[in-house]
């Protein structure tokens, strides 16, 4: 597994892709954080969040479209297969490099929380007396951040099963898309459903719902269970694609 880690990691630096994503990753975190806070007046961040959890949509399938279509239009899938690894070795090094890109991307992008700190402590600076707590929310940034990595794990495991399937990486991206756009706009279509029983179903496939309480400091093990088992199930239809093929 981890000579598949390191070739998969590496593969993202020698052609590019780790570098434009990161660098539009970067690019999209600090802008929407000067929108949404600094540009606002505002120590808020949970809308910085919430917004970055709609650019997945683009952000995930950028880094997973190649992961298995790649290997197909190259031809050297079959070089996998016959590798002396086994199949969950082989798709959790992938999975890994593409987690260890995305979590570097989220915690270098956390840089840019120093300059609410610092305009904090110079308001706090020129007030002889307050009240009210000034400053950024500690515990809310925390705690999104480890939502947003979660939420990253889970379409990077969706995005990886789609690569499985095709060996168009565009098709891979589209199909990833569309996939994590219903996920995301699931809890706006259940606020125009009635029954009950539907509402309970398409709520427990609603990321944003369960997303909801990292952006209070508080970390849900209901919902960190939920993240997780998405990504263990997508992880697992990626494996049983790759067991059929090995042996069909």
């Amino acid at each position: 597994m981890f000579a598949i880690y390191k070739k998969e990691l590496r593969s993202y630096f020698i052609n590019a892709i780790g570098y434009v994503y990161m660098g539009v990753f970067l690019a999209i975190a600090a802008l929407l954080l000067c929108y949404t806070t600094l540009g606002s007046s505002s120590y808020d961040t949970s809308t910085y969040f919430t917004f970055m959890l709609f650019t997945f949509i683009i952000l995930i399938p950028l880094l997973t479209m190649k992961l298995f279509a790649e290997e197909k239009k190259l031809r050297t899938e079959q070089l996998l297969l016959t590798a002396p690894v086994t199949i969950w070795g082989m798709v959790l090094g992938k999975f890994f490099a593409a987690a260890t890109i995305f979590v570097s991307s989220v915690l270098i992008s956390c840089i840019n929380f120093f300059p609410l700190y610092s305009i904090a402590s110079d308001e706090r600076a020129s007030l002889e007396y307050s009240v009210v707590h000034i400053g950024p929310s500690t515990a809310t940034i925390v705690g999104c951040t480890i939502g947003i990595v979660l939420v990253g794990f889970a379409f990077i495991a969706i995005g990886m099963f789609v690569s499985s399937l095709t060996e168009n990486q565009l098709a891979a991206a589209v199909i990833s898309i569309s996939i994590i756009v219903v996920m995301l706009l699931l809890n706006v279509l259940n606020n125009y459903i009635d029954t009950y029983a539907i509402r309970v179903v398409i709520d427990w496939f609603c990321v944003l719902s369960r997303f909801s309480s990292f952006s209070y400091g508080y970390i849900d093990l209901g919902s960190v269970f939920y993240y997780l088992s998405i990504t263990g199930v997508f992880l697992l239809l990626t494996v049983r694609v790759y067991d059929k093929r090995r042996w069909g």
